[in-house]
């Protein structure tokens, strides 16, 4: 396989069990195999997260760099989901909007996090992102199964709750 958008009806049927032939059973195409995979892939999102809720807020480095770990680790957890959720690798694929209302829903208990702890407005919300899913990236490109990567989330919470700081005073 190449990546998710290599992975073949074969392939996906050996995976779980099924011939190929079997999938369309259960499924009428190939996107709508991706789109349950996109909303299940949130779900486990919400579900997680729910699991991590920020406690009282009077540390807020403490709080911003639970949630970005535990951002971090779900997106380490599983590339393919990793591909699917965030990066948009596979041509043409357009969640339902069913499934879409599920990432819409994860995305705005992301921001309520951010905005208890840290982040103040979408530009803030952007760096934040841009900064986690860069080392997430780079996590699974340089050093997947390791913690490289991971090992500098401390750094750059510390890195953006600063700038943050600095830019209000």
């Amino acid at each position: 396989m190449h990546g998710l958008a290599g992975i073949s009806l074969r392939d996906l049927g050996q995976q779980v069990g099924l011939r190929a032939q079997s999938l369309y059973s259960y499924f009428p195409s190939k996107q709508a195999i991706y789109d349950a995979m996109f909303r299940q892939g949130y779900e486990q999102f919400i579900a997680e997260a729910a699991t991590d809720t920020p406690s009282d807020n009077s540390d807020v480095r403490a709080e911003a760099l639970a949630g970005v770990l535990a951002f971090f680790d779900f997106c380490t957890a599983d590339q393919a989901r990793y591909q699917l959720l965030f990066q948009r690798v596979v041509p043409d694929f357009e969640p339902s909007p069913t499934s879409m209302a599920v990432a819409v829903d994860a995305y705005a208990r992301t921001v309520g996090r951010l905005a208890v702890v840290a982040a103040a407005d979408q530009a803030d919300l952007d760096l934040w992102t841009a900064v986690v899913t860069g080392l997430v990236d780079q996590q699974w490109s340089n050093d997947p199964g390791g913690t490289r990567w991971r090992d500098l989330v401390p750094r750059a919470v510390d890195m953006l709750l600063d700038e943050q700081r600095r830019r209000r005073s």
